[in-house]
C-alpha cells in the first residue's frame, strides 16, 4: 500500500511539473536574437565564421570583407500569433591598391561594408480601456538598424565593428531608442577552416519614460540587453561540396547555447540546409530549435538571383515559422 501511495505521489509531481524557462527569452531585444534571413536560420544561426555565399555583419562584423561582389538580401517570415519578422541587408567588398597589383596580395587591400534592418512587431492586438470597452486595434514595432565595417589586416586576420540603432514603438507615445555595438574577429586557420569570435550588444539598452502617458504616476526605466560572447567555427569540404558551421554562445543571463549548421550543394545552383539552434547546456528544460531549408540560384548575365527558404521548429507556437528570402549578387 505504501509503495502504491509513493508511486502516485511521484507520478503526480512529474505530471504537474512546469518547465524552467530561460530568462534570456524575456530580456529586451529578443527579436534581434532569432537570427537573420532564410539562410542563417536554416543553418541554425551557426554563421559566425562562414565566409561562403551571401554574408551579413549580423553574425560577425568581420565577415563583410569576404563578400564577393555586391550582395542584396531580403527575407519575409510567416509567423503565428500575428507576429512579423523581416530582414534586409546589403553587403559590399572594397579593394584597394594600385592597378596591376598581384591579386594574391588582395587580402591587404580589402575592406567590407554591411548595412541591414531587422523589423519585427505584433499586430491585431485588441485594445480595451479600464471598463473593458474596445478602443480599437493596437500594434507594436521593434527595429534594429545596423552598419558593419570590416578590414582584413593580414592573410589570417580580419576585424570588424557594427553599430546598431534600436527603435521600439510600444504604445501611442511610448517609444524607446538605444545604441549598441558588436565587435568581431575572424581567423583563417587554413584555406578550409575559419574561426570567429564576437562580443555582441555592448551598451545596448532601452530607456522608457511613461510620464507623458501616466503623468505623475509615470516613471523612467532602463532595460539593458544581455551581453553575448560567441565562439564560432566553419569548415568547407570540396568533395562533397559541404559547408559545416558550429557556434558556442554564452551570455550574462546565465545561458550557454550550442548551434550547428550545414549546407550541402547538390549542384552549384541548388543547395540544401539544416540546423540545430539554442541547445542550452545550463537548462535542459529549454527545448532546442531544429531548422531546414534550401536555396536555388539563377544567373542572368553578370547578376545572380537566388531564392531561399527556411522552416523552423518553434516550441510553444501555434504553427512553425516559414522564412522566404531573395538574394541578388551583382
Amino acid at each position: 500500500m505504501k509503495k502504491s501511495f509513493f508511486l502516485v505521489i511521484i507520478i503526480s509531481q512529474v505530471l504537474i511539473a512546469q518547465p524552467q524557462f530561460t530568462p534570456l527569452n524575456s530580456l529586451p531585444g529578443s527579436f534581434s536574437r532569432m537570427g537573420f534571413g532564410a539562410r542563417g536560420i536554416a543553418m541554425g544561426n551557426a554563421m559566425g565564421a562562414v565566409t561562403e555565399g551571401t554574408l551579413t555583419s549580423y553574425y560577425n562584423p568581420a565577415l563583410g570583407v569576404f563578400q564577393e561582389n555586391n550582395s542584396f538580401q531580403a527575407s519575409y517570415s510567416i509567423l503565428s500569433l500575428d507576429r512579423s519578422l523581416n530582414f534586409i541587408n546589403f553587403s559590399r567588398r572594397f579593394e584597394f591598391g594600385p592597378p596591376g597589383e598581384d591579386s594574391s596580395k588582395s587580402w591587404r587591400r580589402a575592406a567590407g561594408l554591411s548595412l541591414g534592418i531587422i523589423n519585427s512587431g505584433v499586430s491585431n492586438i485588441d485594445g480595451r480601456d479600464n471598463q473593458g470597452i474596445s478602443t480599437g486595434e493596437l500594434q507594436t514595432s521593434e527595429n534594429q538598424f545596423f552598419i558593419g565595417l570590416s578590414n582584413r589586416f593580414s592573410r589570417k586576420v580580419a576585424l570588424g565593428v557594427s553599430v546598431k540603432f534600436y527603435y521600439y514603438k510600444l504604445y501611442e507615445s511610448i517609444t524607446s531608442t538605444g545604441l549598441g555595438f558588436d565587435v568581431g574577429v575572424l581567423y583563417s586557420a587554413t584555406d578550409n577552416l575559419r574561426i570567429g569570435f564576437v562580443i555582441s550588444d555592448l551598451n545596448s539598452k532601452y530607456t522608457w519614460d511613461t510620464a507623458e502617458l501616466y503623468g505623475q504616476e509615470g516613471s523612467n526605466t532602463i532595460e539593458k540587453f544581455p551581453l553575448m560572447k560567441k565562439l564560432s567555427a566553419a569548415y568547407k569540404l570540396d568533395n562533397p561540396d559541404l559547408l559545416l558551421g558550429a557556434e558556442l554562445e554564452a551570455s550574462n543571463a546565465g545561458t550557454t547555447f550550442l548551434r550547428l549548421g550545414a549546407e550541402y550543394r547538390i549542384v552549384s545552383d541548388l543547395g540544401l540546409r539544416a540546423g540545430f539552434d539554442r541547445y542550452n547546456f545550463r537548462n535542459s528544460d529549454d527545448p532546442p530549435r531544429f531548422s531546414a531549408g534550401f536555396s536555388y540560384t539563377y544567373s542572368l548575365g553578370d547578376i545572380k538571383v537566388g531564392i531561399d527558404y527556411a522552416f523552423l521548429v518553434e516550441p510553444y507556437s501555434l504553427y512553425n515559422p516559414h522564412i522566404i528570402g531573395v538574394n541578388i549578387i551583382f
